[in-house]
């Protein structure tokens, strides 16, 4: 049976590893194979007068980033990854790789992000690239454990959608039978009326479309949100909710990652404190104006060079909160001591905002007023509204972006590397 390399010791004796060929070295009298898995890498030691005829000629054909099986003993030895080899006593191709590759796999060869995402299921074959994705599914097995410890219910709300979530044109229109629709921005709306449903604490963890025209590092138009909603609550109780999660994600990552850090380069993940600070977006305004290249006022939103002065003026995770109402969604409720102002924040890694939230408007007839103070009509959220006539808790809630928060953790250079597959502007294959 085959064991994970990961678990092969000298213990065993003997064994039977899979995977794909890493790297290859022939001296002679002796070959050396590096074979991979999903747990790490095992040197396959090849004696070429003590080994059968038949592991000799499936040396010979075999090609890099084969998939092979190979059964053999095991010695222990200082030189080999892991302190140990594998001598064959067979050595079986399952599947021959064509040759060339597109990409190296060993990353002795770099290769421009555009050719890792054509050859994606190679490129993910490394070991760094893989790691990310460790990374990230522990992220969401964090996300969720919280969730639910916390008492959360997690829904599934619909994709296809007849309105805009914050309205304006960044939709992307598709053919719904004789109906017009559009790919969902936001799950906002129906979280929302699953507060009227009386549910208090969802939250859903799922694909958002948004049709800018970025082609940015840091911009996709496909994007996993992570997003809740919660019941009998104001902005500052959601806000607590998210700096907790944030804490709960890297401390699960530092803990149970750290060998996928290592290949990161990110040997000490530094685990934010669990209350971080608050910023006023005035001050925020001040500081960018103060340190920013980009001229910037009072009523306007935060452009990338701001965003990057401001964090390094704060040095860490941080909230930005009293934004002006003027600026934010029409959901925002309005500060009860300031209606210019709104309760409303923006969660900030040092280099990029990661999540937008606020206490939302519950009254009717002051939800109406905003929407028509957007430009938008009424009318056309009649089915998002009417819940809001038949009692309507007050609520609170936030979207986090999955692959910002990726990309921030691990210190990634391009918001691709941290999505399988991305879509932007140029991009919708793989």
């Amino acid at each position: 049976m085959r064991i994970p390399i990961r678990e092969v010791t000298p213990q065993l004796e003997r064994a039977t590893i899979a995977g794909w060929v890493h790297e290859e070295r022939d001296l002679g009298g002796l070959a050396f194979f590096l074979i991979r898995d999903r747990t790490g890498i095992m040197q396959v030691t090849v004696p070429k007068k003590k080994v059968p005829e038949d592991v000799l000629i499936a040396i010979k054909e075999v090609s890099r980033e084969s998939v092979v099986r190979v059964s053999g003993i095991i010695k222990a030895t200082e030189k080999a990854p892991g302190g140990r080899e594998l001598v064959p006593e067979s050595f079986e191709i399952l599947a021959k790789a064509a040759s060339p590759l597109p990409l190296d796999v060993a990353e002795k060869v770099p290769a421009e992000i555009d050719t890792r995402l054509d050859a994606r299921f190679l490129d993910v074959r490394r070991p760094r690239i893989a790691a990310i994705f460790s990374i990230r599914s522990r992220m969401m097995e964090a996300t969720n454990s919280f969730l639910f410890r916390e008492g959360f219910l997690q829904i599934t709300t619909p994709k296809v959608v007849a309105a805009a979530t914050e309205g304006g044109t960044e939709l992307f229109p598709i053919a719904y039978f004789e109906k017009e629709a559009f790919l969902s921005q936001s799950p906002q709306l129906y979280k929302q009326m699953m507060m009227a449903a009386g549910c208090e604490k969802v939250f859903e963890i799922g694909p958002i479309f948004r049709a800018e025209e970025h082609n940015t590092i840091r911009h996709l138009n496909e994007a996993t949100s992570i997003d809740v909603e919660v019941s009998f609550a104001d902005h500052t109780d959601v806000m607590v909710l998210l700096e907790k999660l944030i804490h709960e994600i890297y401390s699960s990552v530092a803990e149970n990652c750290t060998a996928e850090l290592e290949l990161l380069g990110i040997p000490d993940l530094q685990v934010p404190e669990k209350t971080l600070p608050r910023l006023p977006y005035e001050e925020a305004i001040l500081i960018a104006a103060k340190k920013s290249e980009e001229p910037i006022a009072y009523g306007d939103d935060l452009g990338t060079a701001s965003e990057r002065a401001i964090g390094e003026e704060m040095g860490t995770h941080y909230f930005i909160t009293e934004w002006p109402t003027s600026i934010r969604p029409y959901y925002a409720m309005p500060s009860a001591a300031d209606p210019s102002i709104c309760n409303a924040f923006d969660l900030m890694h040092p280099k990029m905002e990661l999540s937008s939230g606020a206490q939302r408007c519950h009254v009717y007839d002051l939800l109406v007023e905003q929407i028509r103070s957007k430009g938008l009509s009424p009318e056309g959220f009649e089915f998002y509204l009417k819940p809001f006539q038949y009692g309507m808790p007050p609520h609170a809630g936030w979207g986090l972006g999955a692959e910002r928060l990726v990309m921030t953790m691990c210190n990634l250079q391009n918001i691709r590397e941290a999505v399988l597959f991305p879509r932007d502007r140029h991009r919708v294959t793989p």
